[in-house]
């Protein structure tokens, strides 16, 4: 399963790999660059920006590809405002103040199949999880480790069931007093989705969006091959675990190691488990789900975390039609579902199929 190392990849969480990508097919991802390439088929024209809390790069090939790029950095700036819960003038915002108030169809749809992932993975994907991250400081970056007695009487604040969208989509009631949700989990996955969508209506037929580890890709290169995306490594920004081909999917990648602070020596990271209030430690390191679902992508991708190894793959061989998944443990061993297992390789780590 081993393969020599090629260097035309994307790794999902590093802006500055894309750019490299660039440089290799024969363009700089400057904006001028773009303008001067026109409508030259033969190289992507490509737009960066800061937005959701991570730097994304959406990149296109085509006649329209600039116009739509914009088109689409507009659109994702759009849905970081509305359904921010740390925008106060949001909706979400609004909504967690108020425990009842109007929503748009973007936020009516997010909440609708968050509570569906909630029930599918038996309470391990929460958007109310909000109030437990905010005690541990990741909201604001003023980190701390909260007593186990203030976490236990957060956890028992978290029952979607009293989360509902009502008047016909157009509102939200949270039912439970004390609960408040953040849709972080699961917006980047949908916004990159809903870009894909723009794309097509403006004729492109191939582009990559980069959503800081939300990687989706719309069709394949121009010469018909695949996408290749690199896994990041916990263990540093400039290695990786691997490489993926992708062709009109999402792959996106979760792992304790992309955000996290350490206290008395002890390192706590941000992917929390809704069971307990603590950071999720069921043995694994990095999860990449791919599927052509980005939304999905999205949620699994902290929920397989969250659920460790065994568990991760019982779920996912219940439900192999709608994603395949990469798995990293503790012991640097790699797990990829049969799905992926002639469009992923390793030149560091040995790979176990799982059937």
């Amino acid at each position: 399963m081993k393969r020599r190392k090629t260097e035309n990849y994307i790794k999902p969480a590093t802006v500055v790999l894309l750019a490299l990508l660039l440089l290799l097919m024969g363009c700089g991802s400057s904006e001028s660059a773009q303008q001067e390439s026109g409508s030259d088929q033969t190289e992507p024209q490509s737009i960066e920006f800061f937005a959701m809390d991570t730097y994304m790069t959406l990149s296109a090939y085509g006649d329209d590809a600039q116009s739509a790029l914009e088109e689409g950095k507009e659109l994702i700036m759009d849905l970081d405002q509305s359904l921010s819960a740390e925008n106060k003038d949001s909706q979400i915002a609004k909504l967690n103040r108020k425990r009842r108030g109007p929503i748009d169809k973007d936020a009516g749809y997010l909440i609708t199949r968050s509570k569906a992932l909630y029930k599918d993975t038996g309470g391990v994907f929460n958007i109310a999880i909000y109030p437990v991250m905010k005690a541990w400081g990741f909201t604001t970056k003023k980190y701390r480790v909260p007593s186990e007695r203030k976490l236990k009487r957060l956890i028992s604040k978290m029952d979607l069931s009293k989360l509902s969208v009502i008047g016909g989509g157009k509102s939200a009631k949270i039912g439970q007093k004390g609960m408040q949700i953040d849709l972080g989990g699961i917006a980047k996955g949908y916004a990159s989705s809903k870009v894909i969508e723009l794309f097509k209506a403006n004729g492109i037929e191939s582009a990559l969006i980069n959503l800081g580890g939300n990687v989706q890709a719309l069709g394949t290169k121009p010469d018909g091959s695949s996408w290749r995306v690199a896994i990041g490594s916990p263990y540093g920004d400039d290695e990786y675990v691997g490489v993926l081909e992708i062709a009109d999917k999402a792959a996106v990648t979760s792992g304790g190691y992309e955000r996290n602070f350490t206290k008395n020596g002890k390192t706590y990271h941000h992917i929390m488990d809704p069971a307990t209030g603590y950071p999720a430690d069921k043995g694994l390191i990095s999860v990449t789900v791919v599927s052509g679902d980005g939304t999905l992508a999205d949620g699994l991708s902290t929920s397989l975390y969250i659920m460790g190894r065994k568990k991760a793959l019982d779920f996912w061989r219940q439900r192999s039609d709608r994603f395949d998944a990469v798995l990293m443990d503790e012991n640097n061993k790699l797990y990829v579902t049969k799905g992926l297992k002639d469009a992923f390789t390793s030149d560091k780590y040995d790979i176990t199929v799982v059937e």
